[in-house]
């Protein structure tokens, strides 16, 4: 494909005094790249001020006649085309996937966005003059694709599914046919390709993280254990509240340690998770915005740092601003995080089956489903459709078997 061509510039400094200063130019009509219309000017520079010029030739019989012939043929042409038309276009530059003859093409499109433009050629035979090429799509349900909101065809036989939604995922398969004509007998030749497109749905994953961190203590018995950690989740749910994140599932164990050259200790192991919203922000969420994952994680992101500063503050706030040691106080270099990762009913990981899209939560095949939010999308026979979030198992046979002596 042809980028749109761009406007050709003389500098002629005797133009006014400027470089590349112009005064005539020819339009010609051509399209965009970004798809409107555009004009493309080709800019003669200015004749230098009292230049002369050399007077034209004279024209003799035979190059009068010549003249005219052409002036006529250029007549026939503009009353045929009933209109000036356009003298030559510039084909759109647009993000393509190309088809390939030998294997199907994944394609992993994100909830709710347009997915590239589908092409129904492979890149080999896109760079090649094609004779009367049509294109025939057939969508996952193998019947044959029309235009609807989300589908568009063009002209050129490309595909782009709009606003993506599970239900669209599955295979989509393109018919091209064209011709090739011999120069020395002008015998044409049907040519068919087929191209397969798997166009799955996908969204990032829901972040969460596991966060870990130890105080010691003078002793495992007594109420101020509980009384501390108490204080230390209220603490951090203030850090975080603006961020509209959460403490969940908080617990702590008391454990003796037995460290080299500081016999036996008591320590607090204190465990945690944040996570973005509660379930039912989450849904509300998701209503109003198609890219709610990606806001919801950054928060959580954000919360994991501030989460992290604050245990490292400790450490400095024990050597600078104590003159003592508590005796319950932050182990230092103890705070560790893993994130966990959810994906929403109905997609899961495969890093197997969509190794292109391993940390996505992609649609579940058909033949599989997703009830909650796990990254694994579980089997289920019953299931013929993209995204399922449920799975009916058949209900047993309960007729009555015949007889030999009933059937009589």
């Amino acid at each position: 494909m042809r980028d749109a061509a761009a406007c050709s510039r003389q500098d002629d400094p005797s133009a006014g005094g400027r470089p590349g200063a112009v005064s005539r130019e020819h339009v010609v009509g051509g399209v965009a790249a970004g798809g409107g219309r555009a004009e493309i000017k080709v800019r003669r520079p200015s004749p230098p001020p009292n230049a002369s010029f050399p007077p034209p030739p004279s024209l003799g019989g035979k190059s009068l006649a010549m003249k005219r012939v052409w002036a006529l043929l250029s007549a026939v042409f503009l009353y045929l085309s009933e209109g000036v038309g356009e003298l030559f276009s510039v084909p759109e530059k647009k993000n393509y996937i190309y088809g390939n003859v030998e294997h199907p093409v994944k394609i992993y499109v994100k909830m709710h966005h347009n997915s590239p433009f589908l092409a129904c050629m492979d890149k080999e035979l896109s760079q090649t003059e094609i004779i009367d090429p049509i294109s025939f799509w057939m969508g996952p349900n193998g019947k044959p694709l029309k235009e609807n909101s989300h589908i568009n065809l063009t002209s050129e036989g490309k595909l782009m599914i709009t606003s993506f939604q599970a239900s669209l995922s599955g295979s989509y398969i393109c018919t091209l046919s064209y011709k090739i004509i011999s120069e020395e007998t002008q015998k044409e030749q049907e040519i068919y390709n087929i191209y397969t497109f798997m166009v799955f749905g996908y969204q990032e994953p829901d972040f969460a993280y596991q966060m870990t961190v130890r105080f010691t203590t003078d002793s495992c018995n007594g109420k101020k254990n509980s009384q501390f950690f108490k204080l230390l989740i209220r603490i951090l749910d203030e850090i975080i509240i603006d961020l509209t994140c959460y403490i969940e599932e908080p617990s702590y164990k008391c454990h003796f340690l037995e460290i080299p050259k500081h016999g036996l200790k008591e320590e607090l192991f204190i465990a945690f998770q944040v996570r973005p919203f509660s379930p039912e922000r989450k849904a509300a969420c998701s209503k109003l915005s198609v890219d709610c994952e990606e806001i919801t994680n950054s928060n959580v992101h954000q919360a994991r740092n501030r989460i992290e500063e604050f245990f490292l503050k400790q450490t400095n706030i024990l050597k600078h601003e104590f003159n003592y040691i508590p005796n319950i106080h932050y182990v230092e270099h103890s705070f560790k995080v893993i994130r966990i990762d959810s994906c929403q009913p109905g997609f899961g990981k495969n890093d197997i089956l969509h190794s292109d899209c391993a940390s996505c939560c992609v649609v579940c095949d058909p033949r599989t489903y997703s009830p909650n939010t796990d990254v694994t999308c579980q089997a289920c026979l019953t299931v013929h459709i993209y995204g399922a979030k449920t799975c009916h198992k058949p209900k047993p046979k309960t007729g009555k078997l015949k007889t030999r002596a009933a059937a009589l």
